[in-house]
C-alpha cells in the first residue's frame, strides 16, 4: 500500500477592502504580491485595454497618462460611457475622496489624486472632493471626532498643493459640510438598502455599530449631482430635480474602495431622481516600502514616504527600508542579474520617471547585472526627493484664504468638450433615460 502524504497547505487568500489591503500569503507564509487580475475578475471589473486607450487619446486628442499606459490604472466600469459623454458634450463631473487618518498624505494617497486632477485638466470638468473625517472617526477607535476634522483641513492643504483648479473644484469636509440635499440622498439611498447588502459588501456584523453601518449611504451619494445643488446653478434648487440627477460621475480611486459604489451601482436608478450609474477608474497600491503583498501605510511610517518628509528622511527609507531584486553580493548580481519587477526601488520608478524608452533602459540594465541595487536606489531616492520638495514648495501657498475658497460651496466654472459631437438624432438628449432602462434590465 502506497504511503499517504499530507496534502500540501495552500495560500492564504488576498483581501481587499476599503480599511485593510493584504496580499495573501503563499505555502512557506510569505508576503505575496496583490493579484489584480484575480481582483477584478472576482468583482467583474473591465480591463483598460490598448483598444480604450487609443478610444481615449482619439476622443480627448490627449496622451494617455503614462500611469495608464503602465497598467497601474487598470480596470474601470462604465469609463467607454464616460468618452462617449464626452464626446458629444454632455455633462459630467469627477468626485473622488480621502478618508483622513493623519496630518500629512503619504506618496500613495498623491497618486489617484494627481491622476484625477489630470483627468480635470484632459475633460475640463468639475470635481468634487469629499474628505470622509466622520468614516475615520467611525472606523477608527483611536481617532475622535475633532482630531478627524483636523486632519481633514491639513488634508486639504495637502490636496490643493497637488494643482487642482479652484474655478472647477470644492472640497468638503463630510463633518462641516453635510446637510439639505445631500442628507436627503443619503436617507433615501439608506431607505433603499438593506441591511443584508452592506453586510454582503463589508462584511458588518450584528456588532457592528450603527454609524458605520450608514456610513456607506454617505459615500455612495457623494456621486449623485443633486448632493451639490450649488454647484451647478448661482442660486441653489430649492429641490432636487431629474435634469440635475442625469448629470453623470466618474470616480478614480483605489480598487479597494469598489465595494462602496458597486451598492451605489446596483441602486442608483431607484432614487426618487435616478442618476446614470457611476463610471469607476481603478488604480493598483502604491507597494509600501518593505514590497509585495501590501500598500504605503500611514499607521506604519517606515512602510512609506510622507509628503512632509525631509530629503534625508526619504534616503534613509529608501536605503533602509526599500525591498531588492538584487542579488546577495555584487558579483552574483553581475552574473545572474536583478528582478526589477519586485524592486521596490524600481516600481517606483514606474510612477515617477515619466519617459518611457528610458524607464525600459532601466529595467534591461537592472535584469542583466549592469545596473546595480545601489544605484538603482539613488535613482529612485533623487527622482523621489524631487517630487516630494516640489510638492513642499507649492504647499506653502495653501494659506487659510486659499483653502476657504477651495471649501466654499459656490457654482463651478467649466467648460468641458470645445468640439462636441452630436448625438444621432434617435439617442439626443435621452441617453440617460435609456441608461436607466438598461439599469432597470440589469436589477431584476
Amino acid at each position: 500500500m502506497a504511503e499517504e502524504t499530507a496534502p500540501a497547505p495552500t495560500a492564504r487568500d488576498q483581501d481587499i477592502n476599503p480599511w485593510s489591503v493584504d496580499g495573501g500569503q503563499d505555502e512557506n507564509g510569505e508576503a505575496i504580491s496583490i493579484d489584480y487580475l484575480a481582483l477584478s475578475q472576482k468583482w467583474n471589473t473591465s480591463a483598460i485595454d490598448h483598444e480604450l486607450l487609443e478610444r481615449f487619446e482619439r476622443v480627448t486628442g490627449h496622451k494617455p497618462h503614462r500611469w495608464l499606459r503602465r497598467g497601474l490604472f487598470f480596470s474601470h466600469r462604465d469609463f467607454d460611457k464616460i468618452l462617449t459623454r464626452y464626446e458629444h458634450g454632455e455633462p459630467f463631473f469627477l468626485y473622488t475622496g480621502r478618508g483622513p487618518s493623519t496630518g500629512s498624505l503619504h506618496l500613495g494617497h498623491t497618486i489617484p489624486l494627481q491622476f484625477t486632477k489630470w483627468l480635470q485638466d484632459v475633460f475640463d470638468v468639475p470635481l468634487v472632493f469629499m474628505l470622509t473625517d466622520d468614516e475615520k472617526a467611525l472606523f477608527k477607535d483611536s481617532i475622535g471626532f475633532e482630531e478627524a476634522m483636523h486632519y481633514a483641513m491639513e488634508n486639504a492643504r495637502d490636496i490643493i498643493a497637488l494643482g487642482f483648479d479652484v474655478k472647477k473644484t470644492f472640497i468638503y469636509s463630510d463633518l462641516k459640510y453635510i446637510s439639505n440635499h445631500f442628507l436627503m440622498n443619503a436617507w433615501e439611498f439608506g431607505k433603499l438598502v438593506t441591511f443584508n447588502q452592506v453586510r454582503g459588501a463589508f462584511g458588518f456584523n450584528e456588532s457592528t455599530n450603527i454609524g458605520r453601518i450608514f456610513f456607506p449611504s454617505v459615500q455612495c451619494v457623494a456621486a449623485f449631482a443633486t448632493s451639490y445643488p450649488e454647484i451647478w446653478s448661482d442660486e441653489p434648487q430649492a429641490n432636487r430635480n431629474q435634469k440635475i440627477a442625469d448629470i453623470a460621475c466618474l470616480i478614480p480611486m483605489g480598487i479597494d474602495q469598489d465595494p462602496y459604489f458597486r451598492l451605489l451601482r446596483d441602486n442608483s436608478h431607484r432614487m426618487a431622481f435616478p442618476s446614470p450609474k457611476p463610471a469607476l477608474i481603478h488604480s493598483k497600491f502604491l507597494t509600501a516600502l518593505q514590497g509585495a503583498g501590501g500598500k504605503m501605510s500611514s499607521s506604519n511610517p517606515n512602510s512609506a514616504i510622507f509628503m512632509d518628509d525631509t530629503a534625508k528622511q526619504i534616503k534613509t527609507k529608501i536605503n533602509k527600508y526599500a525591498f531588492s531584486g538584487g542579488q546577495v553580493s555584487v558579483e552574483d548580481h553581475r552574473r545572474l542579474g536583478g528582478n526589477p519587477d519586485v524592486d521596490v526601488s524600481y516600481v517606483y520608478l514606474t510612477y515617477f520617471e515619466e519617459d518611457d524608452a528610458k524607464l525600459e533602459e532601466i529595467y534591461k540594465s537592472y535584469k542583466s547585472g549592469e545596473l546595480l541595487t545601489g544605484e538603482l536606489k539613488k535613482m529612485a531616492i533623487e527622482t523621489l526627493q524631487k517630487n516630494v520638495l516640489d510638492f513642499q514648495e507649492k504647499r506653502k501657498l495653501s494659506t487659510d484664504e486659499v483653502l476657504n475658497e477651495f471649501m466654499r460651496p459656490r457654482k463651478l466654472e467649466w467648460k468641458g468638450n470645445p468640439n462636441p459631437i452630436p448625438r444621432p438624432p434617435k439617442e439626443s438628449s435621452k441617453g440617460s433615460k435609456k441608461e436607466k432602462k438598461e439599469a432597470a434590465k440589469e436589477s431584476k
